[in-house]
C-alpha cells in the first residue's frame, strides 16, 4: 500500500522513456469497440460529442475525483493511477476498493454491452494493479448508470490474453501509423464520430479494394 501513498502519477511509476513510450489504457475500450474510432482519437486526434458521451464524461469526473475514504473494513480509493511497464500502459482507475485486496470499479453509463470493450478496459486495470502490487487480482466490477448496479467481472484465462493481444495491437498500430478502414454496423449509429467517419464511404468492401491497398502499402505509395 506504500506504492500508491507515495506515487500520485503515471510517470511516478515508469521511468521517463517508458512514459513516453506507454500509451492510453483508455485506449483498449476503443480498440475493442472499433479499430477505426481508436485511430481515429488516438492518431488522427479526431474528437466529436454526443448525448452519450456528454453523460459519460460527467459520470467519470464525479466517480474519479482523486481522493480515498474508509468505511469499516473497505478501504476506496479514487482517481488512482494505473502503469504496467508489461503491457506499456497508462491510465486511472475511477474506482479501486481494497477489502483488503485490489478491486478496481469502472463507472459506465447505459447498460451492459453485447461486445468485451468494457471488459477489456476494466481487466487493464488489474493487469496494471497486478504488476504495481504485486498480489492477485482475480475480480473487479463495471458500474453500470441506467440499471445504477454493478456487474462483477472475473479476469478468465480468456480474458487475459484477449486483453494483451489488444495492447499489443494498439502499439502496433500506434507505430504504424494505420488507420484502418471502417466496417460499417449497427454499433455505428452509436459513435459520436459517424459524421467523421463516414463508414459506408470508407469500407473496404470488396477484395480488389484490399489488394490495392496492400498493394500501395508495399510500394508505400500514398493511399
Amino acid at each position: 500500500m506504500d506504492l500508491l501513498q507515495k506515487k500520485s502519477t503515471a510517470s511516478d511509476l515508469l521511468t521517463e522513456q517508458e512514459s513516453e513510450n506507454a500509451l492510453p489504457l483508455s485506449g483498449l475500450q476503443h480498440l475493442a469497440f472499433c479499430p477505426r474510432q481508436w485511430a481515429l482519437i488516438h492518431l488522427e486526434q479526431a474528437w466529436a460529442e454526443n448525448r452519450l458521451t456528454s453523460e459519460g464524461r460527467l459520470l467519470h469526473e464525479k466517480a474519479d475525483l482523486p481522493g480515498q475514504s474508509r468505511r469499516h473494513d473497505l478501504r476506496t480509493v479514487r482517481g488512482l493511477p494505473l502503469a504496467s511497464r508489461h503491457l506499456a500502459l497508462t491510465g486511472r482507475a475511477d474506482v479501486v476498493e481494497f477489502r483488503p485486496g485490489p478491486f478496481p470499479v469502472e463507472y459506465k453509463r447505459g447498460r451492459h454491452k453485447p461486445d468485451d470493450c468494457d471488459l477489456v478496459q476494466l481487466c487493464a486495470q488489474a493487469l496494471c494493479l497486478e504488476e504495481m502490487l504485486g498480489q492477485p487480482v482475480p475480480r473487479g466490477a463495471i458500474f453500470y448508470g441506467e440499471p445504477r448496479r454493478r456487474l462483477e467481472v472475473e479476469f478468465s484465462p480468456q480474458l487475459r490474453a484477449r486483453t494483451e493481444t489488444l495492447a499489443a495491437e494498439m502499439h502496433r498500430l500506434y507505430q504504424s501509423r494505420e488507420t484502418p478502414p471502417a466496417k460499417p454496423g449497427n454499433y455505428c449509429q452509436n459513435c459520436s464520430l459517424l459524421n467523421i467517419c463516414l463508414p459506408h464511404a470508407t469500407a473496404e468492401s470488396t477484395i480488389q479494394t484490399r489488394w490495392n491497398r496492400r498493394q500501395r502499402q508495399a510500394l508505400q505509395l500514398p493511399a
